[in-house]
């Protein structure tokens, strides 16, 4: 069988021989001293005390989440069903759905929440974003475009930061939930992406409930812990740089590329996992890969100054959400939750700045961003 043309040689160069551990020390705290070890001794290794194959260079890490042969975790049950298991299933089901009056519903709600949320700190001198924005908008929004009722939005925002993934996941008490406005919504359907989904049909038949639900789950999913760490990456970076946000600020179609720069290189997900279907290369059947996001984003090979936040950058790379069949169905979501938000902040809190003192750090090994991010709003 031949090798994919990402596995490198199997012997790392002179300048290191024994390889490390994401679970080293100090990783969690400050991850890129390890990242550029991986990438230069050791772009291909088993990590024993982790549990996986662990690969870190750019295009070695674009080429794994796109090869067949390296599967995404299983998606939520009616999903699964609907797709026998392919990862571009459940977007197709979803993505016709995505289109005219829903994605103004989509799009409608991010706006009107985004909106909703910087106006409750209009009368504050300081806040914290990643506590009173970041953590509120993406499921707030998703609750919105989905046409589900307002006051259940702290209900919804938790199942979102508890256990949904981009796949919707399996929460029985979701898909009770969500049962009664699916029912309604064939009745009585309106503007609203549930409605939506409510009349996609497959093989020239209506989905079943089961789908509808797990379908509206996956856009819940997408909402949740990981765009609102996203958004709180993108927002301090943005910060960070205050003429790179004043430019913005003026030129707001510039929005998009400064978010994919964040995404670079500070992903939410600093690692994806994959596991392998069949032997490929030194990485046996069943084995765990592990595909180093947050290595990949501030490769040199890939990427100049990559370490260095550049919301200009003509060509950040498309990682972060996914690549390939695996391509993930928040990008979407997250990418107007982004705009929507950066662009409600700086109307309504035109003089929003960094608060002083020291600025809290990202943390996590998996997931990573600030957990905090102090700002004076006046």
């Amino acid at each position: 069988m031949t090798e994919a043309p990402y596995l490198p040689p199997r012997v790392p160069s002179a300048r290191a021989t024994v390889p490390p551990s994401l679970l080293d020390p100090g990783t969690e705290r400050d991850p890129h001293p390890l990242y550029r070890t991986l990438r230069g001794d050791f772009p291909l290794v088993y990590d024993e005390p982790f549990g996986a194959w662990l690969i870190s260079r750019y295009a070695d890490v674009r080429a794994a989440l796109a090869d067949p042969r390296l599967v995404a975790p299983s998606p939520g049950p009616a999903v699964a069903r609907r797709t026998d298991g392919a990862p571009g299933g459940h977007r197709a089901l979803l993505s016709p759905a995505l289109r005219g009056r829903a994605l103004a519903a989509l799009e409608s709600g991010v706006e009107r929440t985004a909106y909703v949320l910087a106006r409750r700190l209009a009368s504050r001198r300081e806040a914290d974003l990643v506590a009173e924005f970041c953590q509120w908008l993406p499921a707030a929004a998703a609750v919105a475009a989905l046409g589900l009722p307002y006051e259940d939005t702290a209900r919804v925002h938790a199942w979102c930061r508890t256990g949904l993934d981009h796949l919707g996941g399996h929460r029985p008490g979701l898909d009770a939930y969500l049962r009664p406005h699916v029912a309604r919504r064939r009745a009585h359907p309106g503007d609203d992406l549930l409605s939506a989904l409510c009349a996609a049909r497959t093989d020239g038949r209506p989905l079943p409930e089961e789908d509808v639900t797990g379908l509206a789950g996956a856009v819940l999913g997408a909402a949740g812990e990981t765009t609102a760490r996203a958004l709180a990456s993108f927002l301090a970076n943005l910060l960070d740089h205050p003429g790179q946000l004043d430019l913005i600020r003026t030129r707001p179609e510039l929005t998009g590329g400064a978010w994919a720069e964040s995404l670079r290189r500070d992903p939410p997900l600093q690692i994806v996992s994959r596991r392998a279907l069949e032997p490929i290369g030194p990485i046996p059947e069943g084995a765990t890969v592990a595909c180093l996001l947050g290595a990949a984003g501030r490769d040199p090979a890939r990427f100049a100054d990559p370490d260095r936040y550049d919301a200009f950058r003509a060509d950040p790379g498309e990682l972060a959400y996914g690549s390939g069949p695996h391509s993930c169905l928040g990008a979407p979501l997250a990418r107007l939750t982004a705009e929507h938000g950066l662009r409600a902040l700086l109307t309504v809190l035109p003089d929003v700045r960094r608060a002083p003192g020291p600025r809290p750090p990202a943390e996590g090994l998996i997931s990573r961003s600030p957990r905090t991010l102090p700002v004076r709003l006046r």
